[in-house]
């Protein structure tokens, strides 16, 4: 392996936003049931934009999502939907907001279904996160096999807004692969973090 330079992936020196971003949640591995709620309501939001784009915006999705409680965004009807729609702090697109919920529905079974959602995600990696050992960013593909397995399952479970590349980025930035490059001191980081990783006492909202 490289040594440590202290070279932090490309990506997150683009803004102050981006690298406390990075360096502080992006690649750290979650079994946490409502942050993989979040990230799964943030990721589809990205799809055609730019994550700065979605982190500037996740306050208002905070607000709106009611702290991301799955539970309560399964149940939101047309009030929720046109009061997303008529502010400029989100991204006023009615089938990802639609989507959202209706992924809300399928995040609810699927966790009542495996006892987490955290354990039918993690079994996509056989619970242990993918460590890549990239020296660009350029190496780092945009999907992979098991993104495209991820995507595959939860489409046919009926979610959308989801496809492979979402779900790539949705693996990355939840440590089911480390792919901070190799001199990028968070690379082992997230590493040293695996341990934490407890997919057993992982709860079930609600």
């Amino acid at each position: 392996m490289a040594a440590d330079t202290g070279e932090v992936c490309g990506w997150a020196i683009q803004s102050a936003l981006e690298q406390a971003y990075h360096d502080d949640e992006w690649g750290v591995p979650c079994a946490d049931d409502a942050r993989l709620f979040e990230f799964l309501v943030l990721e589809s939001a990205q799809a055609g934009l730019s994550w700065r784009t979605v982190l500037q915006k996740r306050d208002a999705y905070r607000h709106h999502y009611a702290g991301f409680d799955a539970q309560r965004v399964a149940g939101f009807g047309a009030a929720e939907i046109d009061a997303m729609l008529a502010d400029p702090g989100m991204i006023r697109n009615r089938a990802k907001i639609e989507a959202s919920i209706g992924n809300a529905r399928v995040f609810l079974e699927l966790q009542a279904r495996h006892g987490s959602f955290a354990r039918y995600l993690w079994s996509f990696v056989d619970g242990r996160p993918l460590r890549n050992c990239w020296r660009t960013l350029e190496q780092i593909p945009a999907e992979t096999a098991q993104s495209r397995a991820l995507a595959r399952e939860l489409k046919r479970e009926g979610m959308r807004f989801f496809g492979p590349t979402i779900a790539y980025a949705y693996m990355q930035a939840l440590g089911l692969v480390n792919d901070h490059i190799l001199s990028c001191p968070r690379h082992q980081a997230c590493i040293d973090l695996e341990a934490r990783l407890n997919l057993a006492s992982s709860p079930v909202a609600g």
